[in-house]
């Protein structure tokens, strides 16, 4: 941050450009809104209810930017969110339009000031915007440069001027670029540099600034939000969860599929612990109920297999949705990898075994090729149908180099229908290899000590352990970040679900926030 003279060491303030920050997640404000249409409540420690009612516009707004600040200090403290310059498409309606109208607002001005004698308004009015933006740009004790901004670009003197025809335009823009340079981030000396040696003409050169100055409020962007990073991460857990409680004291259905989402873990958990009737149970006990921590560990796992087209996901994983899905997709090709080397391996055998660089070859070539397999258009059997052409390719090459005899025709064939034949759900190969990666993902669930779970992978998926570990860190990092926001809703919403308005069990503190144990890397 600059401070006077000084040049700043990353990027400047500026309080103008936080609508700029807004514009680039809005887009994703109006389906986080909508999502939070649930039943439930819960406070940081004592949760609390109201009764559902009709709200005033105000409240609603309210709950709106609530649910905004929530959703960009959830991604500056997980995720790598950055502001950027939005060119929208070049062919859209509003890009169109807008190209036009400031096309017609510059030639405007270079009509007006090729007048004789020139015409100043719009110019001096222009001028006058970028003082604004600069003195955006300084910090509360800059009051030197402040003073100095405000005695060269004085908007009486400068009409005075004009109005005499003693204006200096190239002057004045010779001082705004240095200025701009004094204020700027290292990274735009460059278009500070091309600036100070523009010859273009006036209008040109006007237009040049106010881009570099887009960019510098962006660059000032960008840099509060470094700032706020590290005291976000300290205290944005509990910053999240006041936010959430606000937006659920506005809107008391918040937590309706995050209730089902839990009930129908929990319903699952009761039913798979209830075992075969024998003439001889009868008069036995219940079987115990099951604990927060394993009815959260099977609500999570879920998120594994869980359709995102057909079924909205719980109000309190809005904002990681896309991640959720993003882990699905690379466990879904990396198991197809898997599966497909698993065939390869088993039906050539002898040949090929003990051929690491082979295996290695043929992973990042099959990784490749699926990586279309999740486009909607996308089908994968004619997807596993390539990646059978090239296998069989690349295995008669490693065969020939190894004097063995290349594939038959009829064994590339049968390799081919059992390559293909994993695009069907019910297909040995890929039930075994799904049935691996969830008991792999329970263990990391259910494990206190999951960091060593992390490399005890099924010699089934030794293949594919490396990304198998990767996807394994993010997975429960996300969800020990959103236990430790959400765990106290979540424990309230466990005690009515297993005792309803009988007066609950005490949880011991250890299940309050119930967590992976495994660090956020």
């Amino acid at each position: 941050m600059p401070l006077n003279n000084e040049r700043p060491t990353s990027t400047s303030r500026s309080e103008d450009q936080g609508s700029d920050a807004e514009s680039s997640l809005a887009s994703d404000l109006d389906c986080s809104r909508d999502s939070f249409n649930s039943d439930g409540s819960s406070k940081h420690c004592t949760p609390s209810s109201s009764p559902p009612r009709t709200l005033p516009r105000d409240e609603v707004m309210e709950a709106g930017r609530d649910l905004f600040n929530l959703k960009l200090v959830h991604e500056i403290v997980v995720g790598d969110v950055r502001a950027e310059l939005s060119q929208g498409s070049q062919n859209s309606l509003w890009n169109i339009v807008r190209e036009n109208l400031y096309k017609a607002f510059w030639d405007k001005l270079e009509s007006e000031l090729n007048e004789d004698p020139p015409e100043y308004q719009h110019a001096i009015k222009l001028v006058e915007d970028i003082r604004e933006i600069l003195l955006l740009f300084l910090n509360p004790g800059a009051n030197r440069m402040r003073t100095q901004i405000m005695e060269v670009l004085d908007m009486d003197l400068i009409r005075q001027q004009a109005e005499n025809d003693a204006l200096d335009i190239q002057g004045l823009a010779s001082y705004i670029i240095s200025t701009m340079g004094k204020l700027c981030a290292p990274v735009r000396d460059e278009e500070i540099r091309k600036l100070r040696e523009s010859t273009d003409n006036t209008v040109t050169l006007l237009k040049e600034i106010f881009r570099v100055l887009d960019l510098m409020k962006v660059d000032n962007v960008n840099s509060t939000i470094e700032i706020l990073r590290p005291l976000l991460q300290r205290n944005g857990v509990e910053y999240q969860r006041q936010l959430f409680q606000s937006i659920l004291d506005d809107l008391p259905t918040a937590l309706n599929r995050t209730t089902a989402w839990i009930q129908s873990a929990l319903e699952e958990l009761l039913l798979a612990s209830v075992p075969p009737e024998k003439p001889d149970d009868a008069g036995k006990g219940q079987p115990p109920l099951p604990g927060p921590i394993q009815i959260l560990n099977a609500a999570c796992l879920r998120f594994l297999t869980w359709d995102f087209s057909k079924t909205l996901v719980p109000e309190t994983w809005v904002m990681d949705q896309y991640r959720l899905e993003e882990i699905q997709r690379q466990l879904r090709q990396w198991e197809t990898v898997n599966e497909v080397l698993l065939i390869v391996h088993s039906k050539i055998g002898g040949p090929i075994r003990g051929a690491s660089s082979l295996s290695d070859r043929l992973k990042r070539m099959i990784s490749v090729l699926l990586e279309s397999m999740h486009k909607p258009d996308s089908n994968l059997e004619e997807t596993l149908e390539g990646v059978s052409a090239q296998v069989c390719s690349e295995l008669n090459k490693s065969l020939t180099e190894r004097s063995c005899p290349a594939l038959t025709p009829d064994q590339q064939a049968t390799l081919t229908g059992q390559i293909c034949s994993i695009s069907q759900k019910e297909n040995p190969i890929r039930t075994l290899v799904e049935d691996r990666v969830q008991q792999y993902f329970r263990l990391l669930l259910s494990d206190p000590k999951n960091q060593t779970k992390l490399e005890e992978v099924s010699a089934s998926l030794t293949a594919i352990k490396p990304e198998l570990v990767a996807i394994g860190k993010t997975f429960i990092s996300l969800i020990n970040y959103n236990r430790a926001v959400y765990g106290p809703f979540y424990m309230d919403i466990i005690r009515k679900l297993l005792f309803g308005s009988s007066p609950p069990t005490p949880i011991p503190q250890q299940q309050q926030a119930p967590n992976c144990h495994v660090s956020h890397e």
